[in-house]
């Protein structure tokens, strides 16, 4: 495994939002491990081991490819907490996890929930997938959709808010 496919591989993890991944073949073990949310600790240990077909990597050139991602991650601030006083009085419906946010069931299908849309308790408003599963993310408000904060398949962090409902 070339030192920039360990580089990607760090990078999809801490972008995955995935705590630790182990992976080993018959040439080379890799261990790493990310703070919550994906966000990579720069203490965070990386064990490199390899056969003698092979060098060691130095732990200290794989760790440096992660803290850029850190900052990304970092960077998507919850548009919700940027805005004035308009928005105060509208109900946030958050993430309850990190993952890719889509709108719709499928490509070709129509959105769960769409701006002027009412919404109740228990009615589906979003899907999250998180390592290939399909999350279905529920309103736990009844009110009318004002706002969709997140893009279709963009990647949402944990409590990161989705939709502002005008609860009157």
């Amino acid at each position: 495994m070339k030192l920039n496919e360990i580089q990607d591989l760090i990078k999809f993890v801490a972008k995955s939002g995935v705590s630790e991944v182990n992976l080993e073949t018959k040439e080379i073990k890799i261990v790493i491990k990310t703070g919550v949310g994906g966000k990579t600790k720069a203490d965070a240990p990386v064990v490199i081991q390899a056969t003698a077909a092979q060098s060691v990597i130095p732990a200290t050139q794989v760790i440096q490819a992660a803290p850029a991602q850190a900052t990304e991650v970092k960077a998507a601030a919850p548009p919700a907490a940027a805005k004035g006083n308009d928005e105060s009085r509208y109900v946030t419906i958050k993430s309850p996890m990190i993952g890719t946010f889509y709108r719709s069931p499928g490509p070709d299908k129509s959105a769960f929930a769409n701006v002027g849309d009412e919404v109740t308790p228990g009615k589906t408003v979003c899907i999250i997938e998180a390592m290939k599963l399909f999350n279905e993310i529920e309103s736990d408000v009844k009110g009318r959709i004002v706002k969709v904060l997140v893009d279709d398949a963009s990647p949402v962090e944990y409590e990161q808010p989705l939709f502002l409902v005008d609860p009157t």
